[in-house]
């Protein structure tokens, strides 16, 4: 979805499919376009209104391609890069992301202004109750990037995976010297596709006796719907934004940017 000046712009196609773009009544010298991003083919509707504006911010919470950050094999394409590099053309005065994936993409965007999820972990600690609560970062990136956030005891998670496949085998638990049983916790973590992560770290919490587990991802793909971490009971309740989230489920709450 893309908005100007908060006005949502209809997307439409040609007949042969080409881009029809209008912006009646919409003041486009001067705009900020807002695009919670859906797939690819939007990034042409951002550059057209882009070209039209002389003044221009750009607020895109989730950063498309943030996972292809690096190449790991020559047949890897850095995607990453170039979706920065067309970005960087449009000449934005301000692009501001939020909580974004690694610290290339904002080393790749100019004039970047990088949000943290502060506010909306605390909006989810709040709902659930900060009373017995225990914060639990699946591996050491997530532990260094939000455990600062709150003043709540934490543990962190260290993942097993089979690199051949890049599938996730399970986790040990750093507790830090604490005990988890019986804990509240809350899974904190950026970005999440079918939930395989968040799935074997509840269920090896579970196994070592903590209770309610929830879950908040920043970044939340509609393909959680077709992992088990909503059908598998080990997670009471999963919290996100609407950056990139756009069904419903009655497991799944909401934030709007």
């Amino acid at each position: 979805m893309i908005k100007v000046n908060d006005t949502i712009i209809n997307q439409q196609q040609f007949p042969d499919g080409t881009l029809l773009l209008k912006t009646e009544g919409i003041e486009v010298s001067d705009i900020t376009i807002t695009w919670l991003y859906e797939n690819d083919s939007e990034l042409f509707s951002i550059i057209c209104l882009a070209k039209k504006a002389i003044k221009k911010r750009l607020v895109m919470p989730y950063i498309p391609h943030a996972r292809m950050d690096r190449c790991k094999a020559p047949e890897d394409t850095f995607t990453l890069k170039y979706f920065a590099e067309i970005i960087n053309s449009l000449g934005f005065d301000k692009v501001t992301v939020l909580d974004p994936h690694s610290n290339v993409s904002v080393a790749l965007i100019d004039r970047v202004e990088a949000l943290n999820p502060k506010a909306y972990i605390d909006k989810v600690i709040d709902k659930i109750g900060a009373d017995n609560l225990m914060l639990f970062f699946p591996d050491e990136g997530s532990m260094k990037r939000y455990s600062d956030m709150s003043n709540l005891p934490y543990a962190f998670g260290i993942k097993k995976r089979d690199w051949k496949t890049g599938n996730i085998l399970g986790l040990d638990v750093i507790d830090n010297g604490l005990s988890l049983t019986g804990k509240k916790i809350l899974i904190i973590d950026d970005i999440c596709s079918r939930g395989g992560t968040f799935y074997h770290s509840a269920k090896k919490l579970k196994e070592l006796g903590v209770g309610d587990v929830y879950l908040y991802i920043t970044h939340c793909e509609n393909t959680i719907l077709e992992g088990d971490v909503l059908t598998s009971g080990l997670i009471e309740k999963v919290y996100t934004t609407n950056s990139i989230f756009t069904k419903k489920h009655e497991k799944v709450e909401v934030y709007a940017i």
